[in-house]
């Protein structure tokens, strides 16, 4: 039997909607499990960046419009929550989708402050319904070799350090799995360089700038290595969202997911008070 998907997102042309569907046809096809992507809401009609419609967008993607949050969720078995630009729709949209139970991933940025992501989880469990989030780049492979380090360099990029911080500071948080307790920013060439206090004494350093690529670096008794990050995440992200519908069960802590939250809002924060301390 199929299992029926659904996107509940603000405007349906943007670069997730447009690239998740076929990643979501791979990995049904190598679990051998048929997940079918079937129908699509919108907040807005026209996307504002290309001027794409809910309707061009469904006729593309072989997807069925619903014109609202509730007929998406009384026909589907499983919801992707995306709008991965506007993160202060995301409370909203979940009071819309939850309360139907179902499992539920809600894409990057999760919330826009540690508030409004516990809100959700909140909002989660009230109503029984299973949900995570999650950067794609928690599932770059290079990060294994990370894992427990003394401490951790990030480097990322993108439009804005609103926008894309979500990404590095996913991949220190899974590599050092502590609590942030305070974070300095501090502008570097182009960017913004972040120093990262953790509660058990190690830290960790984020540096953003648009044109960066993502890198990893980290120490070990002594030790210290740099790696690119080439591998392929996004599909691997895709991945694991099909297995947690299936199971429900979620791979990672989702406590991370709130320390993730915790560090972008201070990283926000610093960037309006440079050389200020933030605690988190």
């Amino acid at each position: 039997m199929k299992k029926i998907i659904g996107f509940v997102d603000n405007y349906l042309s943007n670069w997730h909607a447009n690239n998740y569907p076929a990643w979501i046809a791979e990995a049904s096809k190598a679990m051998g499990v048929e997940f079918e992507l079937k129908y699509a809401y919108a907040l807005t009609e026209v996307c504002p960046v290309d001027g794409v419609t809910t309707d061009q967008w469904c006729e593309k993607f072989g997807v069925k419009r619903c014109d609202s949050a509730r007929e998406l969720c009384e026909k589907c078995d499983y919801v992707l929550i995306l709008a991965p630009r506007d993160p202060e729709l995301h409370l909203s949209l979940a009071r819309e989708v939850l309360p139907y139970a179902k499992r539920v991933y809600i894409d990057k940025t999760f919330a826009p402050d540690l508030a409004t992501a516990k809100a959700i989880f909140a909002l989660a469990e009230e109503n029984g319904a299973q949900i995570f989030s999650s950067s794609a780049l928690r599932y770059a492979t290079e990060l294994q070799e990370a894992m427990g380090a003394d401490s951790v360099r990030t480097t990322g990029g993108g439009r804005s350090i609103e926008e894309y911080i979500v990404h590095q500071a996913e991949m220190v948080i899974k590599a050092m799995d502590s609590d942030p307790v305070a974070v300095t920013v501090n502008t570097k060439d182009d960017g913004y360089e972040s120093l990262i206090e953790m509660s058990d004494g190690r830290a960790a350093v984020i540096t953003f700038a648009p044109s960066l690529g993502f890198t990893l670096a980290y120490d070990r008794n002594g030790e210290s290595n740099t790696l690119e990050v080439t591998s392929a995440f996004f599909p691997a992200l895709i991945a694991d969202i099909l297995n947690f519908f299936l199971s429900g069960e979620v791979s990672f802590d989702p406590d991370q997911t709130l320390r993730v939250m915790k560090l972008r809002e201070g990283i926000i924060k610093g960037k309006a008070s440079l050389g200020a301390r933030i605690t988190l």
